[in-house]
């Protein structure tokens, strides 16, 4: 009979249970072939699904994989922050710090989680300072946005990377927010013109510093509660903004609010000599189911 699987499920960068971003864990990976886990994803049909594994190095915490429903990822910031809570919570009891190291496949990770009473919250340090990759046209963004020009702020819509890739794209109002929505065929033409698979928006905030939004219907997520790796890699698009200062800036965003799951993510970004020297991503997450998977053929 085929051994089965525990996964449990939890709500990322959130406290209150059915908000923020779902995120399945499935546990004792480290046996599953590539398309076994790819399947599994895709079963769960969440925006991404991490698998933990024994760490090469014993000296870590574990080895982990995340994809998302189509592809597999090489970082992410809601599945890191799920399963270090997920990880220091199965071995802690009471208030506690607790330091989680994953093996991502992006690099090496580690997270900061700290239970006091109630609140629990973890932080990790991005693998990756951005890059950025391309300019995209503001005429077409605005066309796949279904946005009248206007709505997009002055700022060079940037594609970065720092492990995954996005196309960051300002807007000047929360209407604007709002109203945006990814439209045929100009979205594919603005993914492959900045060379990447989601968009993510931001506009100033209400009570945070910025509201913001994710789209990449291409990867099987027509838009995301809570994009952590996309928070972190926005320190890049801030700075050539202007908008951060030599030291330390930290933000607080909220994502999540158009689709009724928002979701709080604390960024905070260190800026040395003009350049990005470290970025912080901050949150919460919340246990809601546990159970038992029997394993795709390894054939398939």
């Amino acid at each position: 009979m085929t051994a089965t699987l525990a996964f449990h499920t939890l709500d990322v960068f959130t406290d209150p249970p059915y908000s923020g971003n779902p995120l399945a864990v499935v546990r004792d990976a480290g046996h599953l072939t590539t398309a076994q886990m790819q399947t599994i994803a895709r079963e769960f049909n969440l925006s991404e699904t991490i698998f933990v594994m024994p760490p090469r190095d014993p000296a870590h915490t574990a080895r982990v994989r995340i994809f998302f429903p189509t592809a597999e990822i090489p970082f992410a910031g809601h599945p890191t922050v799920g399963c270090a809570i997920h990880l220091a919570t199965e071995a802690h009891q009471g208030d506690f710090t607790a330091t989680i190291t994953l093996e991502e496949e992006a690099g090496l990770v580690p997270v900061t989680v700290t239970r006091q009473g109630q609140t629990i919250r973890a932080e990790f340090v991005a693998p990756v300072i951005p890059q950025p990759t391309a300019i995209a046209p503001r005429d077409l963004a605005a066309r796949a946005l279904d946005l009248a020009p206007e709505a997009l702020a002055a700022h060079a819509l940037r594609a970065l990377k720092g492990g995954p890739a996005f196309l960051f794209v300002g807007l000047t109002n929360l209407a604007a927010l709002a109203r945006a929505r990814p439209i045929e065929p100009h979205w594919s033409a603005l993914m492959q013109a900045a060379g990447v698979d989601g968009a993510f928006l931001y506009a100033p905030g209400d009570g945070v510093d910025y509201r913001t939004r994710m789209f990449s219907p291409t990867a099987g997520i027509p838009e995301d509660p809570a994009t952590g790796s996309a928070s972190a890699i926005l320190a890049g698009q801030l700075l050539a903004e202007g908008a951060l200062t030599e030291g330390e800036t930290r933000l607080t965003l909220r994502q999540g609010v158009e689709m009724g799951r928002p979701s709080d993510i604390w960024l905070t970004a260190i800026v040395a000599n003009g350049a990005l020297s470290e970025i912080r991503i901050m949150g919460g997450a919340v246990p809601v189911s546990s159970g038992h998977l029997t394993p795709p053929p390894a054939q398939m």
